[in-house]
């Protein structure tokens, strides 16, 4: 078995931010010149996560939504108490994600459905530079 591991960059915007990786994660099993495998995608730190969509405007819209109703911005939070940086619904948020996600792939094509695209959520109250780990094992 032959292991690769690649660097995504990424600059977001915080709160919530939304961002199709989709093209990057394909880039990086492409470069690798592994037939078949598993794609593992990695953020180090606890303010972002990683899952799959349909990525489109609409649902870019109801995440939002909806994280804004499970973990409130404005909500009162121990995290928040304790060091004072006002993130703390972005740890929660990204809890529900997770910090990662795997994906197959046959021939260098992802396994990925039709209308099913690899997003990076960035919940930070801050813009953020982002480095995302692609970890590409096969043969």
């Amino acid at each position: 078995m032959t292991v690769v591991t690649k660097k995504i960059k990424i600059s977001t915007k915080g709160n919530t931010d939304i961002i199709d990786i989709t093209s990057q994660v394909t880039d990086a099993v492409s470069k690798s010149k592994i037939k078949d495998g598993i794609a593992t995608v990695f953020v180090s730190g606890s303010t972002g996560g990683l899952t799959t969509v349909e990525y489109e405007p609409g649902l870019v819209h109801d995440l939002k939504t909806y994280f804004e109703k499970i973990a409130p911005m404005s909500g009162d939070y121990e995290h928040n108490i304790r060091w004072h940086d006002g993130n703390g619904y972005a740890h929660v948020r990204a809890s529900f994600l997770g910090p990662d996600i795997s994906v197959p792939f046959v021939g260098g094509k992802l396994q990925l459905g039709t209308w099913q695209q690899i997003i990076f959520i960035d919940f930070d109250n801050r813009s953020r530079s982002r480095e995302l780990v692609v970890q590409i094992m096969g043969e």
